[in-house]
């Protein structure tokens, strides 16, 4: 099961990187949004460090959006999803596999630009690791969460806008969690109780999200 399972994350890490434009859009927009906010809120260091938290964990969890349609997309198209479908593995481990692709190659880059991006809202050093540290937890459990609306919207017109209504909302609780760890650490309150949340949501994703989002896979073949 291993070296199959190591095939897919090779193959769809290597096409990534063949499509890599589709993924220099979710970074640039990345950028571009945390950038855009201390012109419009003004240079005040302190209200500056006060927002970044949730600015930057709302721009990030936007620029993921722009690449989980495309997640089953290719193996739709081609046909291969039917073999994936009728494979002898266990579909949730090959969906968990794609994700775990996908996060490498679309949120590694965001969380690596964040602490670059922290710099022009004056958080200090502690300050930034936090926030890395809370996407590092986060971002993953938005592309699990994503993979549950990519495959209940594979094949349907005007997918990825219907996956946005989908995924958002149950977004929610992983974007408070991670922009309160940032909100608390700034007003000197204790941050697990943050982390502790963050990490259940992320347990929780492991578990429910690779099996759901197999099942609408099969869904969407029928």
């Amino acid at each position: 099961m291993k070296p199959m399972l190591m095939a897919i994350l090779r193959h769809d890490l290597a096409l990534s990187w063949r499509r890599r434009g589709n993924l220099v859009g979710g970074v640039v927009f990345y950028v571009i949004a945390a950038s855009l906010f201390p012109l419009a809120i003004g240079p005040d260091p302190q209200q500056l460090r006060m927002l970044a938290p949730g600015i930057l964990w709302v721009a990030a969890l936007l620029a993921s959006m722009l690449s989980l349609s495309r997640l089953f997309a290719q193996e739709h198209a081609d046909g291969s999803l039917d073999q994936l479908l009728l494979s002898p593995h266990p579909l949730a481990l090959i969906v968990l596999t794609k994700i775990a692709a996908h996060w490498l190659a679309s949120g590694l880059p965001l969380l690596l630009l964040t602490p670059i991006l922290a710099q022009q809202y004056s958080l200090p050093l502690h300050a930034t690791l936090l926030l890395t540290a809370t996407l590092l937890i986060g971002t993953p459990a938005i592309a699990l969460i994503g993979a549950v609306g990519a495959a209940l919207t594979l094949g349907v017109r005007n997918g990825a806008a219907l996956l946005c209504i989908l995924v958002l909302p149950l977004c929610v609780p992983v974007l408070v969690f991670g922009a309160g760890a940032g909100s608390a650490a700034d007003a000197g309150l204790d941050v697990m109780p943050h982390f502790s949340l963050l990490g259940a949501c992320l347990a929780l994703s492991l578990f429910v999200c690779p099996l759901a989002a197999a099942a609408g896979l099969r869904i969407a073949v029928e």
